[in-house]
């Protein structure tokens, strides 16, 4: 893979390659057959690490999420969140077939053909969101913290359609979580009656 290629990020699509190849869908098409690209969608691909070139290997679906929302240039303006940042943040310990992601621009849900998950992205002021640093093995970017997690949680426990999982995280994170900052921040997100809701069904009040 060409070095000025992989500064871009390790989630990549063949426009991200426009000014390093003449025919960057035939390049990509290429560096797939040799093991160096591996396809998650219609034209989104990982690099695949070196040490691990010819062998079988399959990024986890968080990292695929955090890293196809960043492309572009976007990795600044998107975090995981909800089920997902829960996942990060060992709440659900098993693996989930559906990914959740805050983007600062309308995108459509996307199915990964190299397993069956979906990745939806939802519209959210990033900047407004509490969020911090989070390293995958496609490279770095933002997930909500735990607080910010749980409130959302709390305020959308069906985004990404599973529910279970979603209280059982809520569960998990309540004891985690700074209550101090919790409250600070459903005060500010406007979302103090549910969070309220929530402590009391949980005892944690």
């Amino acid at each position: 893979m060409p070095p000025e290629l992989l500064r871009r990020g390790r989630v990549l699509r063949p426009v991200d390659a426009e000014d390093v190849y003449s025919n960057p869908r035939a390049e990509f098409a290429r560096l797939e057959r040799a093991g160096a690209l591996h396809r998650l969608a219609a034209g989104l691909f990982a690099a695949v690490p070196d040490d691990r070139v010819g062998k079988d290997w399959q990024p986890s679906l968080e990292a695929v999420a955090l890293g196809a929302a960043g492309t572009g240039g976007h990795t600044a303006d998107s975090a995981l969140m909800g089920i997902s940042a829960a996942r990060i943040h060992g709440a659900v310990p098993r693996a989930l077939n559906v990914a959740v992601v805050a983007v600062e621009r309308h995108r459509r849900a996307l199915q990964l053909t190299d397993r069956k998950a979906t990745i939806h992205f939802t519209r959210r002021d990033v900047a407004r969101l509490d969020v911090q640093r989070h390293r995958t093995e496609l490279g770095q970017g933002w997930i909500t913290t735990v607080e910010q997690t749980l409130l959302d949680l709390i305020a959308r426990p069906h985004l990404g359609a599973v529910p279970d999982a979603a209280h059982e995280a809520i569960r998990a994170l309540i004891p985690r979580a700074d209550i101090a900052l919790l409250r600070d921040l459903a005060t500010r997100q406007r979302r103090r009656r549910a969070l309220e809701d929530a402590l009391t069904a949980h005892g944690a009040v």
